[in-house]
This record gives C-alpha cells, sequence and structure tokens, in this order.
C-alpha cells in the first residue's frame, strides 16, 4: 500500500533463510573430533561435550534397507535422468511382467487390456521423426559402447555430443551409423579413455574413412576442442592386454618420456609409438612378448613396430638383449 510520500508499505515477503554451515571445529576446546547423535539430533564434541548443533533434521531416508533389492523396493525416486536414452529417461515404462503393485499375477481377462497399454505407452514415447531419429541412434551408441566395454561417463559424452549435431541438423545426408561412431570416438578422444577409428569401425558397421571424414566434420562445425591423443594414453590397457606386470609399464612410460622430450613422437602414429615401447620395455624387463604379439593388440603392423622399434632404440642408445 502507498503512502502519501510515494513510499510503499506493502508487507514484503522474508528473505530466504540460508542453512547455516554445519562446524568441524569445536568453539570451545578447537577439537575436530565431533560426533552426530542421530537420536537427539545433535553435534557434541568428543574431547569436551559442548552440543555444537541442536534440533539437527536428518537429510536421510527413515526406512532401512540391507542390500540392494531392499534398498530399490523401498525407494521414491526413479532412475537420474540421463542422455544416453532419448527422452531423458523422464517417461514411465509398463514392464513386461504380468504382476500388480503388490506382486499378484494379473487374471488372464486383463491381460489383453495391458497388452494394448504396453503398445500404446511405445508409440506415445516416440511421436515424431527428431525422437525416432534419437531412439535409433542411441541404441546403436549404447551396443557399440557395450561391446567396447566404454564406461558411463563416455556413453554421456557421445550422446550429448549426438544430439548436438542433431540441433545442428549436421546429420543430413549423412547415415545416423556414421554419425554415432563418430560421437564416440569423439567423446573417447574427450574423456581420456583412447581408443583408435579402426576399434570403432570393427565394432560398427560403418568403414574407417567414412567414420574419420565425418568425425572432422563435426569437430570443425560443433567446435571441439579435443586433444590430439599421445602414445601414453595407450600404454596401461595395451600393458593390460598383454598381462604384464607394472615394472614394464612403468618402463615403457620411461621410454616414451624421454622419447617424447627429444621429439621422437611427433609425426608417428601413437598406437604404433605406444606397441614399439612396449616391446622394448617387456624384453628389457624380462617379459617378452613377440612382436606379432603387440602388434595384434595395438591394431597395428609388425613393420610399423619394426620401425618404431630402430627409431627408439638409435635415438636413445638403448640396450635390447633379444
Amino acid at each position: 500500500m502507498a503512502t502519501d510520500d510515494g513510499t510503499d508499505n506493502a508487507p514484503r515477503a522474508p528473505p530466504p533463510r540460508q542453512e547455516a554451515a554445519v562446524p568441524t571445529r569445536c568453539s570451545n576446546c578447537s577439537s575436530t573430533h565431533l560426533t552426530r547423535d542421530y537420536e537427539r539430533g545433535e553435534l557434541v564434541c568428543d574431547e569436551c561435550g559442548l552440543v555444537l548443533e541442536e534440533a539437527m533434521i536428518d537429510q536421510g531416508p527413515e526406512w532401512r534397507a540391507f542390500d540392494a533389492e531392499q534398498g530399490e523396493k523401498r525407494a521414491r525416486t526413479g532412475a537420474p535422468t540421463t542422455l544416453t536414452i532419448h527422452d531423458k529417461g523422464l517417461s514411465t515404462e509398463i514392464g513386461w511382467k504380468n504382476k500388480d503393485p503388490y506382486g499378484k499375477s494379473i487374471p488372464t481377462r486383463n491381460r489383453a487390456q495391458l497388452y494394448r497399454l504396453r503398445k500404446w505407452q511405445r508409440r506415445i514415447r516416440v511421436s515424431n521423426a527428431t525422437e525416432r531419429n534419437l531412439a535409433f541412434a542411441l541404441a546403436e551408441l549404447d551396443r557399440i559402447a557395450s561391446s567396447m566395454a566404454l564406461p558411463r561417463n563416455v556413453r554421456e559424452t557421445a550422446a550429448m555430443i549426438y544430439r548436438r549435431a542433431v540441433a545442428r541438423n549436421l546429420i543430413r545426408g549423412r547415415s545416423i551409423e556414421g554419425v554415432v561412431a563418430a560421437s564416440l570416438y569423439g567423446s573417447c578422444r574427450q574423456c581420456n579413455v583412447p581408443r583408435t577409428l579402426d576399434e570403432i569401425a570393427g565394432k560398427s558397421r560403418i568403414g574407417r574413412k567414412e567414420i574419420g571424414r565425418t568425425y572432422r566434420f563435426m569437430t570443425r562445425e560443433l567446435k571441439l576442442k579435443l586433444m590430439p591423443t599421445r602414445p601414453q594414453d595407450y600404454i596401461q590397457r595395451f600393458c593390460s592386454e598383454l598381462k604384464l606386470k607394472g615394472e614394464v609399464q612403468t618402463r615403457a612410460n620411461e621410454i616414451l618420456k624421454e622419447a617424447t622430450e627429444r621429439e621422437l613422437t611427433s609425426g608417428r602414429g601413437p598406437t604404433g609409438v605406444a606397441a614399439a615401447a612396449i616391446y622394448i620395455s617387456s624384453v628389457q624387463c624380462g617379459e617378452r612378448r613377440t612382436q606379432r604379439e603387440v602388434a595384434e593388440v595395438a591394431g597395428v603392423t609388425e613393420v610399423t613396430i619394426r620401425n618404431r622399434y630402430k627409431e627408439l632404440t638409435e635415438k636413445l642408445n638403448l640396450r635390447v638383449i633379444l
């Protein structure tokens, strides 16, 4: 309500209450040994017994679960949102178990109705061409990522890159599988989980050249900031697949560090240099692997390993007794 002098005396909403930070040190004896008493809702110092906080609110659930199955049954929330599903996991889904919420079997006379509900639910979830495109593409992305055992963060990043490509209309005139494979390759680079184009091409139905061409186009249009892969990024995975000990991996990293300082890795394929360093370190550490074994794991030819091997041993003065 406005007064004669033009000021507004209308009641104002109180400012939002800010939660006070929970103390981490006792104000009496400066001890850091504090204990939460959940029965009384208090924060007590173990040294002097001073009650620092009282009437605290427990933000956790009021129920207990003794295994993962009980936790899933009693939880009141669904799965978190994810970019790997076309609707981000926000829509509901009618399960294929013919049971009601209490776990009892649904009568036979009602199963036809439930079947129709499932069918219409699937149709409603994918309502337009964009959602159909995303549904097919993200299913293909999940298939390739699962076959390559890629972690969750790589899948989420790949889904985000593909969604950006769809928003920019970059998939017009290109195959969905090619854009998916290129997005997955770019996400591996971004998340420091390097995979070669040959590995991704082997799991997808698209050739290496098309994946590389699409990847370069998407990198330019979406302005993806990707650092070139280094030979060090492949050492751990290759050594693990060859079942080599940690000292072989450490020695291979030392060789690559010295080679990088002398600029011997520039202009060479990172997988070939990494394979040659692993071959040298395996011989030096007494756990020799043949060039063919290393080449099969690294996805390069034996000729490449021999060429990189000669360069490293000559330029770094490495002594290798074959």
